[in-house]
């Protein structure tokens, strides 16, 4: 059984960081591209940020880049997003999704394997 979850939201203010952690289990983690997407209250979910299965590739939403970093440890099954410089429109749910390696990382989010439970990150002004 394929497990993705999610860790290290919680309630930071502007201009403040967090870094939240997906642990996968239950599948060959080294054989899959990772990212993470958001959803705000109301709102459609949206890509934020996406590594490829070697690490060796990383692709961001305009909203995030030069603010937001993913990056993955195969050795320890999991994916990170560090956030700096976080605005009050992050605010959000954040999953993370596996995608195998031999396809493109559906940025939709149509066409992915595996979904996490989802973690709240709240920025306050």
């Amino acid at each position: 059984q394929v497990q993705l979850v999610e860790s290290g939201g919680g309630l930071v203010q502007a201009g403040g960081s967090l870094r939240l952690s997906c642990a996968a289990s239950g599948l060959t983690f080294g054989r899959y591209n990772m990212g993470w997407f958001r959803q705000a209250l109301g709102k459609e979910h949206e890509f934020v940020a996406a590594i490829t299965w070697t690490g060796g590739s990383t692709y961001y939403a305009d909203s995030v880049k030069g603010r937001f970093t993913i990056s993955r440890d195969n050795a320890k099954n999991t994916v990170y997003l560090q956030m700096n410089s976080l605005k009050p429109e992050d605010t959000a749910v954040y999953y993370c999704a596996a995608s195998y390696y031999g396809r493109t990382y559906d940025r939709s989010g149509r066409n992915l394997d595996y979904w996490g439970q989802g973690t709240q990150v709240t920025v306050s002004s």
